[in-house]
């Protein structure tokens, strides 16, 4: 094939050859050619991604509806690296007209623009699951779900048009299904199954211990069923929807939000588009920012915009409203450590509201220690975002760096320079905000910003004291403890020995014994009680001596 020649006859360039192959490529089309950047990196990771994307779902619709979820995760192993993936929940279902957009376009959902907690932030996860499905098993997604109980269930098999990111309609009836309401997804995918740190066995549960209204009854692709039992039946605090804060808003989305605000003047603009600004404020805002308060927003330069940035910046503003925040709770927490890790002392904590770029958020910090966790290794660290475990990129994540940059020396434990310290203990980080600001959208990680990290430090600091406090004193009281059995264990030999040499008779040798016993408990002190945390376990205090349990609980 000979090369068409360009020449200036012709009028044509490089430049408009290329132009010919240049085309506009869809978010899915991207998206399915990256499909890494949304954690489908792979077969082990994509299978642990895509059920925590329907278990978020499920959560999340469950708690809007103020239902105490009950999920249901089955993963049937189909053999050649197949997996089928089912997860069934109670919440409220989805209506008919919703399903196929929900399950098969990405991009489209109710908590991007919500500036309000959720597991969910940008509207990609269970839609790039089905598209996951469907590019490596060709399989179509076959959702079920219902609204009611006197209403039918309504059937889908979808796949995704990854060229117009739209759903494609393989099939649709309306079912009988026992559920009163609920719904259902079923997926075939390329994977593999491990257990270990990052496999699904541990991120349900650890979702769990960050969901104790939450029962999960998982089986896995060896047929055993597992079941996590709701801790508490009470519901979360409920998270409320915010207009967003002016310190967090940035250049272009501040010319978009005047672009399209229907507010006739700039001051207006200023008091109904954010929250925590009042007329007063706002006036304020327009006063620092050189511009006149009756401006109409849309007649706003790109300069002008720059300026109220700054006015923004030079005005004191009061935080935003935490209400849109719906934390786990210190209690909560420490009755999901409870239920699921053997150890013999917890301690947890809820931090006050923060702000970051103009978004409330909260930490909360958990620990617990001893017991059955290995004593010789690194410390376990459990990372969360908006109450779910976060599994990989624990090096790149805002919650490590806290955490090994920590002195834990002081509290109690061994630690080389600027890593995890050694001991039998798991740390909690919980991170709840509006918009928790992930590394990528595979939401893997915790940027490092100083406002976060600072949070996480108060709050290991806080746990950390408690947790040296009870580590120094059963380290007293198992001092003691060897001291006095050392001595106990010669008593008898005294009192015998002090009965011959006195030429006693031999019914004195028990009144010495008990003499020389109360002399020992005047002269060392009553021994100190050590409060443990879990009542249940007794193997540390086994080591020491059991008959001592007596002595330490009087």
């Amino acid at each position: 094939m000979v090369e068409k020649k360009i020449t200036k006859e012709s009028g044509q360039t490089k430049a408009h050859e290329l132009a010919k192959k240049q085309r506009e490529i869809g978010v899915a089309e991207f998206f399915a050619k990256n499909r890494h950047l949304l954690g489908f990196d792979n077969k082990r990771k994509a299978l642990m991604t895509t059920i925590k994307e329907a278990v978020d779902n499920s959560l999340d619709a469950c708690e809007d509806a103020k239902v105490l979820p009950e999920i249901s995760v089955e993963v049937i192993d189909m053999g050649n690296d197949r997996f089928r993936i089912i997860v069934e929940d109670n919440g409220p279902g989805i209506l008919k007209n919703q399903i196929p957009k929900i399950f098969a376009k990405l991009l489209y959902g109710s908590k991007f623009h919500s500036l309000k907690q959720n597991r969910g932030q940008q509207g990609i996860g269970i839609s790039a699951s089905v598209m996951y499905a469907q590019l490596t098993t060709g399989r179509p997604a076959k959702i079920t779900s219902k609204i009611g109980k006197n209403k039918p269930a309504n059937y889908y098999e979808l796949h995704i048009d990854t060229q117009k990111n739209a759903p494609e309609i393989v099939k649709e009836e309306t079912i009988e299904w026992a559920k009163d309401h609920g719904t259902k997804i079923e997926l075939d995918i390329e994977a593999t199954y491990q257990k270990g740190s990052q496999s699904i066995d541990e991120y349900l549960k650890q979702t769990a211990i960050v969901n104790p209204h939450a029962t999960i009854i998982y089986t896995n692709p060896r047929a055993e069923q597992i079941i996590f039992p709701r801790a508490t039946n009470k519901h979360p605090i409920e998270s409320k929807e915010i207009k967003p804060h002016p310190y967090g808003v940035e250049l272009g989305i501040l010319i978009k939000m005047l672009q399209w605000s229907e507010s006739r003047t700039l001051q207006s603009f200023l008091s109904n588009e954010f929250s925590r600004v009042s007329p007063a404020t706002a006036k304020q805002i327009c006063e620092n920012a050189v511009l006149p308060t009756n401006l109409k927003p849309q007649q706003l330069s790109r300069q002008q915009a720059e300026q109220l940035i700054e006015g923004i910046k030079k005005t004191k503003i009061m935080a935003p409203p935490t209400d849109c925040i719906s934390p786990i709770g210190a209690q909560q927490l420490e009755k999901g450590l409870k239920k699921e890790i053997n150890a013999e002392f917890f301690v947890s904590t809820t931090r006050p509201p923060s702000v970051y770029r103009g978004n409330p958020f909260v930490i909360e910090c958990g620990i617990a220690y001893g017991g059955e966790l290995p004593k010789e290794n690194q410390v376990k660290v459990m990372r969360f975002a908006n109450k779910v475990p976060l599994l990989f990129q624990q090096g790149a994540c805002a919650i490590t760096k806290s955490v090994s940059t920590t002195n834990w020396r002081s509290y109690g434990l061994s630690q080389s320079q600027g890593n995890l310290p050694i001991g039998p203990v798991v740390i909690l980080i919980h991170m709840a905000s509006v918009w928790v600001p992930f590394t990528s959208e595979a939401k893997e990680a915790i940027a490092h910003y100083p406002e976060i990290i600072k949070e996480i430090r108060l709050a290991i600091q806080e746990c950390g004291r408690k947790l040296a406090s009870y580590i120094s004193k059963k380290r007293r009281v198992g001092e003691e403890l060897k001291k006095r059995s050392y001595i106990e264990k010669y008593i008898p030999h005294v009192a015998e020995a002090l009965t011959e040499l006195l030429e006693l008779k031999k019914t004195d040798e028990l009144n010495i014994e008990n003499s020389l016993k109360k002399l020992l408990e005047k002269k060392r002190g009553k021994l100190e009680k050590v409060e443990m945390e879990n009542i249940e376990y007794d193997e540390e205090f086994a080591k020491i001596g059991r008959e001592k349990e007596a002595e330490l609980n009087e």
